[in-house]
């Protein structure tokens, strides 16, 4: 029987994901990346046996890698002896550390305190996608790590001992959860709690999971489908970050090769040419990795999944992203276009002129005395 009020909550077992999603190139060969990793550092290899979510349809499927890590601690909490690297075809890696925990909500809390605070799990994983990137570089297009990154925690409860049902936790234990979700200590305000537990969702009757911008927790046994999801929307989120800045970027690399371009360069030939091959060169990267990004999942005959994605992508923003890319794409195609009539324009003028000097030439030519014109 659920107590009024129950007693604080007490997880037996549980489990700590911390997600750094990272961009390394425009996109990555995974066959060829098999053959690089196998002659990779000796504790680095390809995971075989981890289970991929049956009900994803990945085209092509994402590649994962195992280390091992040297013990380290965040706060009084050792992670795990292994490491995973996630390596998505579209240039995205998700660099996944576990760290197993038990206690009260206090220590949940403490931990997301800590991997906000600790900067030792985001310069490890740095560190080891520079060095997959050194390994697998010829099976990369365009190799380069991005300066952005893109971190997410996820809480995966699978035993607590309150006898409190899964769907209820959020009535109960609300401000806690949020505290965590929202790696605050302090006390948060009703309007900051309901918006942390927002976001939830339910299977069974056993089972439920919050999802926050931040944090996401999932009171279930078996969680790995719902991890495998948030972490894609993770990596996902990067690469829309990093594709929206590279828009933004073309955009003033477009504007400047058209306000800068003086008469005299125009007449240099091919080189309008060159600048609308460069503006179109920008549109199909950006519209290409977009498609790679938005395509790269499909939750087959699983509608629970699919609900989950939607969630982490209303939390995320991953729409609103997506209209601010489709919206730069289509600034930048209206670009090329005006820069390809404008150089059309320029070289029908130019043919023009060349036409009228030939026919003034023709003209004139007779009347000049020949003496202009020895032979």
């Amino acid at each position: 029987m659920t107590p009024d009020v129950p007693a604080p909550l007490t997880v037996k077992k549980g489990v700590c994901c911390a997600l750094y999603a990272y961009d390394v190139g425009l996109s990555i060969d995974l066959d060829a990346c098999k053959k690089q990793i196998a002659s990779w550092m000796q504790n680095a290899t390809v995971r075989q046996n981890r289970r991929a979510p049956k009900y994803f349809d990945y085209r092509p499927a994402p590649l994962p890698v195992t280390q091992s890590v040297t013990p380290c601690k965040i706060g009084a909490h050792a992670i795990s002896a292994e490491v995973d690297l996630l390596l998505y075809d579209f240039g995205g890696v998700s660099v996944s550390y576990e760290i197993p925990f038990s206690g009260g909500l206090d220590t949940l809390r403490d931990i997301s305190c800590q991997l906000v605070e600790s900067d030792v799990l985001l310069d490890d994983s740095r560190r080891r996608v520079e060095e997959l990137l050194k390994a697998i570089q010829g099976s990369v297009a365009r190799p380069g790590i991005a300066d952005l990154v893109e971190d997410y925690v996820v809480f995966q409860i699978d035993e607590y001992d309150t006898p409190v049902k899964p769907q209820e936790l959020h009535t109960y234990y609300c401000r806690e959860f949020a505290q965590v979700l929202r790696a605050e200590t302090q006390p948060l305000s009703p309007q900051e709690v309901a918006d942390a537990m927002a976001c939830r969702i339910s299977f069974a009757e056993d089972d439920v999971t919050l999802i926050d911008w931040n944090a996401a927790m999932i009171f279930d046994r078996e969680a790995e489908d719902v991890r495998a999801v948030l972490e894609f929307a993770n990596t996902e989120l990067l690469e829309m970050r990093f594709l929206d800045r590279q828009l933004d970027d073309a955009l003033d690399r477009s504007y400047e090769v058209i306000s800068k371009r003086s008469w005299l360069r125009k007449l240099i030939p091919g080189s309008s040419g060159a600048s609308v091959r460069s503006v179109s060169q920008m549109q199909v990267d950006g519209a290409i990795l977009f498609e790679r990004v938005s395509n790269a999942p499909k939750l087959l005959g699983d509608q629970y999944l699919a609900r989950v994605y939607r969630l982490a992508a209303q939390r995320f923003h991953l729409s609103e992203w997506s209209t601010g890319t489709l919206r730069k794409l289509d600034a930048i195609e209206s670009i090329y276009n005006q820069m390809h009539d404008r150089a059309a324009s320029w070289r029908l003028e130019l043919l023009e002129w060349i036409i009228i000097i030939l026919i003034l030439l023709e003209l004139v030519l007779p009347f000049l005395p020949k003496s202009l014109f020895p032979h």
